[in-house]
């Protein structure tokens, strides 16, 4: 009986649903295996035309890299944890994306879910995504006291807190500059005439809600406007709740003229709020919103750059993984007022 040909084996064997190997490839391009391999990991060494004939190989056996023995060699799983408040948020969407694409440009697995804000919920993920040994975590946290994470952190799992820093550990956290956006948005209705400024906000005990009220009444006082307790409330932010707040601040014998909300989920309540109103009411909103440019008047707001806080926090996981950091840092990534409309009314009284 003839021998088979060596070239025959390998794509015999592919057909059979064995997966093909680097042997295999080697064999078909007619080059050697270190060849195939300078080729599969984009190492320098190899012609145009040799790397041609290489990924003709490839693509026609179907050969898929293998990462389990390197993954072992380097004592990692190649997966990443990422842990949200609300995979519903706008906000959140791109900033997953960016992390997941840097994950990807380094070989890693994304894995996700969602606190719910809950932070007894925040803790019993992070801990499950560690018992799963993902190499590090970028945590949106929920609460705040994360002594939980040392024993992970010790054990060499990278970890990165995104939107609000990690509460009584030092560790890296990556954040948007809310106080400075939210005194800038409510200096510009002050510019545009405003006295009687309300201020909308999520709950007290998140950082984000905190730092934005400190820039609100940073930007009073800066004009020299003392605050009145019923133009400002931090809460739930369920449409209910948020509602009666902006009706309160809008009726009685001196109204506010203009409201400065503190996150995108609050800012939707207001605007149904506002189209109610008989009057012409001003607005600036923290984080941009979808469609917003559509409206009338168009939305202004301080914008936060999501996917540049989700890709600062990645490279700075994976500079953790690759032993190049040497402390842990606070960043702190500007926002930008956009104006286009709703921010520069006058006040209607």
């Amino acid at each position: 009986m003839p021998e088979t040909p060596r070239r025959a084996v390998g794509i015999a064997a592919n057909r059979y649903g064995n997966r093909p190997t680097m042997k295999d490839v080697a064999a078909r391009a007619g080059v050697g295996l270190k060849t195939v391999s300078r080729v599969v990991n984009g190492e320098p060494g190899v012609t145009p035309e040799t790397e041609r004939r290489v990924q003709e190989a490839i693509d026609a056996l179907g050969f898929r890299r293998n990462d389990s023995a390197r993954v072992l060699r380097k004592g990692r799983t190649a997966t990443v944890g990422l842990v949200l408040e609300d995979l519903a948020d706008p906000f959140y969407g791109p900033l997953s994306r960016a992390v997941e694409e840097v994950a990807r440009a380094h070989g890693a697995l994304l894995i996700n879910g969602s606190s719910a804000e809950d932070p007894d919920r925040e803790q019993e993920l992070a801990l499950a995504l560690c018992a799963r040994r993902v190499d590090g975590l970028v945590v949106i946290p929920a609460g705040d006291d994360h002594r939980y994470l040392e024993p992970e952190i010790r054990a060499g799992v990278a970890t990165v807190f995104v939107d609000r820093p990690a509460g009584r550990i030092d560790a890296d956290c990556v954040l948007s500059d809310n106080f400075g956006g939210a005194r800038a948005g409510v200096a510009h209705l002050v510019a545009h005439g405003h006295r009687r400024i309300g201020f909308i906000g999520d709950m007290p005990r998140i950082h984000t809600a905190a730092e934005r009220l400190r820039g609100y009444r940073a930007a009073m006082e800066d004009a020299g406007i003392a605050v009145e307790d019923a133009w400002t409330s931090l809460g739930a932010t369920d449409p209910w709740r948020v509602r009666r707040a902006a009706e309160q601040m809008l009726s009685g014998p001196s109204p506010v003229t203009a409201v400065f909300s503190g996150n995108n989920r609050v800012t939707v309540t207001v605007i149904r709020v506002l189209a109610e109103q008989s009057r012409a009411v001003a607005l600036v909103a923290f984080d941009d919103l979808e469609l917003a440019d559509l409206l009338q008047p168009g939305v202004t707001v301080v914008a936060q750059d999501a996917a540049a806080i989700g890709r600062t926090a990645a490279d700075r996981l994976f500079r953790q993984l690759d032993g190049t950091q040497i402390a842990p840092e606070r960043i702190e990534l500007p926002t930008r007022l956009i104006t286009r409309g709703s921010g520069e009314l006058p006040p209607a009284d």
